[in-house]
């Protein structure tokens, strides 16, 4: 792909000897998401802003082709195909449903993810430093992350006893995530129980559960389709009288508890720049995957007093995000 896409103008010399200044080709970016459009406005925001910061305009030299799931994985291999017969120049995505589909869709399209937990274990790309292939991005794994957001929902929580994970089963970096929770709960003495929703209306049903289950707190695993519902999840979570850990902070905005893990918004204003690159010319292949640099820790002390819950001051001095 050729870096002209990215020039304000291309200046034509006629046959007259005059010179007229054209247009430059518009880039079109395609955008695949598990999540319905109001649940990921902040994260497209962070995106966009990111664009403009390098010069990249929608209505100017951009466009962008918005295909959204609407919590529904099993959408995503005919949004991704359409996506590919739509003639877009990258493919954008958010987690690794999204990411797989877009791959299965095409091979010569270069695809960015905005946000993956293990691109590496999922097969997205061949290791870390040489992706090897049209996929590349950015991953939010980090060593002992479901560890360290346990010991913090402990800290909130000094006499939570049991709990349960949601898992979204459509999403395979879950596996391993489950995994190393459930572990890292061990470690902690925690009962951790795992319940599967893989659709939205799937909470309700799950929440209403919990409240004869004796289940002390919630913890949401990173997937798109989750945080995507981050407000349904929150309103449960109230009305349930549960207190939630979750991996964003968009999860607090809502009424959650507390959330910790990367920064999701840096991640995808991040992706802009992965996508500028390739625009002027560099292969997926040749950019590595970028890692997390920042963890943010979020409380809600507005949830907290719901919940009858009394969050230590420590803890509180620790976070970047505080809700009163």
């Amino acid at each position: 792909m050729k870096a002209v896409l990215a020039a304000a103008l291309i200046v034509v010399i006629t046959t007259t000897g005059g010179v007229t200044a054209q247009p430059a080709k518009v880039a079109r970016v395609g955008f695949l998401s598990s999540a319905d459009e109001a649940g990921a406005v902040s994260r497209v925001e962070a995106f966009r802003r990111g664009l403009r910061e390098l010069g990249h305009v929608e209505g100017q030299n951009l466009r962008i082709e918005y295909r959204w799931a609407n919590g529904r994985d099993d959408r995503l291999s005919a949004l991704a195909a359409d996506l590919v017969r739509s003639g877009v120049d990258v493919i954008v995505t958010q987690g690794t449903p999204p990411s797989l589909a877009a791959q299965r869709a095409t091979t010569t399209i270069p695809i960015v993810f905005a946000v993956v937990g293990d691109p590496v274990g999922a097969g997205l790309v061949a290791s870390v430093g040489r992706p090897g292939g049209n996929v590349t991005g950015l991953t939010s794994i980090a060593p002992d992350l479901a560890g360290k957001r346990l010991e913090l929902l402990r800290q909130a929580l000094p006499a939570l006893a049991r709990g349960v994970i949601l898992l979204n089963p459509s999403n395979p970096v879950s596996v391993r995530e489950v995994r190393e929770t459930v572990a890292a709960g061990r470690a902690l003495g925690l009962a951790l129980q795992v319940r599967e929703a893989s659709a939205p209306e799937h909470f309700e049903p799950i929440f209403t559960a919990l409240r004869g289950e004796r289940a002390t707190a919630v913890i949401v695993l990173s997937d798109v389709m989750f945080s995507g519902q981050h407000a349904l999840i929150s309103a449960l979570a109230l009305k349930h009288r549960l207190p939630v850990a979750a991996w964003t902070g968009e999860f607090v905005e809502s009424g959650s508890l507390m959330s910790y893990g990367p920064s999701i918004l840096h991640m995808h204003r991040q992706a802009a720049g992965i996508f500028d690159r390739i625009l002027k010319g560099t292969r997926p292949a040749e950019i590595p995957v970028e890692q997390p640099s920042t963890y943010e820790l979020a409380l809600n002390l507005r949830t907290a007093g719901a919940l009858g819950l009394t969050i230590p001051p420590g803890l509180v001095l620790q976070a970047d995000r505080v809700i009163r």
